[in-house]
């Protein structure tokens, strides 16, 4: 005699596997954001690295991404996975003064670096936390802290000698985990195209090795993700551009012959930024005088009277006067009796103002199931990645970031 199966049980057989079937029911999708520190909007079209040429043929691709003011490597990484401007976030440059606790935050204090109170906004991995997916960082600027209450679900703290290939062989292994521990959101960073940025310039012949080798570590991230058969969007991104220096008698302006040590003056940072910290008005002035007239490579600006598009005028981390060279110079700490010169010319440098130095510009490629294929969007500004990694994820974006989801909506396919 033939066993009947029980009504109910046929109904959950058909119904597992009509859904096991349904085309219409997808995989929640992942994002793997990646960083290749200093990597120029042009340097694609310069060298024509053959897997990044291919990724952008897939995907989305941006003439040029902008890099918030200023164009330095640690605000810039922190807005992109905040989107928030650097004025907002109070991660304000790689060095400055915080005076409520009366401390010179610096990227070599590694106390410092692993503290969530210099870190403001909340980055896209404890978003995807807050919103019950998991997520992992592979280094990226303040996923050693715990900002808003927690860590990355999974992360390292920095190590630059890391090989490249172990921190993709993470990623992957990340991706591996069952799908209950598996992370959603994750960050990868690569330095080695803005070390030798800086070691040579943006136009050397090293630099095109350089970017030949970021290529390769793209192609091989491609391939191991491909082979997962998971749906995984890669975003590739970079902080800043570079510009080459050479040096000439002019290229360098002293601090030393700007603040005389009697002058007592407070003041952090070097390069094409300095922060000068007065809380005084009246010395304030005097200061800004004394300053406004002795140069033409650089202006002087008052922390209220930095252009609107900085967004740079209202964190107390923010120097009270801002001196900000003319790209091409350069202020250097000591005098010309007492410092040396180390670079061999030419170099690289960033952190000018990106919004008038066209070699600033960042990269931002990106393709997926979620990104459109084929896609060249206009110039945009990097706070504006933040939104769309959310959509991407399902996940609510706070009411206080500065990026603006309509920007990249046409890069989003559902």
């Amino acid at each position: 005699m033939t066993k009947r199966i029980p009504i109910l049980l046929l109904f959950t057989i058909v119904a597992l596997l009509f859904e096991s079937c349904n085309p219409s029911k997808k995989e929640a999708p992942y994002v793997l954001l990646i960083s290749f520190d200093g990597f120029r909007h042009d340097y694609v079209a310069k060298f024509r690295p053959p897997h990044f040429l291919k990724f952008i043929e897939d995907g989305t691709a941006a003439e040029t991404m902008l890099p918030s003011f200023p164009s330095k490597t640690f605000p810039n990484h922190y807005s992109i996975v905040t989107g928030m401007y650097p004025g907002h976030h109070g991660l304000v440059d790689n060095t400055f003064y915080d005076s409520a606790r009366n401390v010179v935050y610096t990227m070599g204090k590694r106390e410092l670096v692993q503290d969530a109170y210099y870190y403001g906004g909340t980055p896209l991995w404890q978003l995807a936390q807050q919103q019950g997916l998991k997520s992992a960082s592979y280094f990226w600027v303040g996923s050693e802290a715990p900002v808003a209450g927690n860590y990355p679900t999974y992360y390292n703290i920095y190590d630059g000698s890391v090989p490249n290939e172990d921190r993709i062989s993470q990623v992957v292994d990340w991706l591996k985990l069952p799908v209950a521990e598996r992370p959603q959101f994750i960050s990868l960073y690569f330095s080695l195209v803005d070390s030798e940025g800086h070691n040579s310039g943006p136009k050397s012949e090293k630099l095109q090795g350089t970017v030949m080798e970021a290529d390769r570590l793209l192609g091989l991230i491609d391939q191991k993700i491909a082979e997962l058969d998971l749906p995984v969007n890669i975003i590739v991104t970079s902080d800043h551009g570079m510009y080459e220096m050479k040096e000439t008698p002019e290229t360098f302006v002293y601090l030393d012959s700007l603040f005389a040590p009697e002058d007592s003056i407070r003041f952090a940072n070097s390069g094409p930024i300095v922060h000068v910290y007065e809380d005084d008005s009246a010395r304030q002035d005097q200061i800004f005088q004394s300053l406004a007239v002795k140069e033409a490579r650089f202006k002087t600006y008052r922390r209220k009277d930095t252009p609107k598009q900085w967004h740079y005028d209202q964190h107390p981390r923010i120097g009270d006067l801002l001196l900000v060279m003319e790209p091409g110079f350069y202020f250097r700490n000591g005098s010309p009796d007492t410092t040396k010169t180390t670079m061999d010319s030419p170099w690289g440098v960033h952190g000018f103002d990106p919004y008038v130095t066209p070699e600033m510009g960042a990269i931002f490629y990106a393709k997926g199931p979620n990104i459109q294929k084929g896609l060249l969007v206009p110039p945009f500004e990097n706070v504006h990645v933040y939104p769309l990694v959310a959509k991407i994820l399902g996940l609510t974006t706070p009411s206080n970031i500065d990026g603006d989801p309509d920007v990249l909506i046409k890069a989003f396919v559902e």
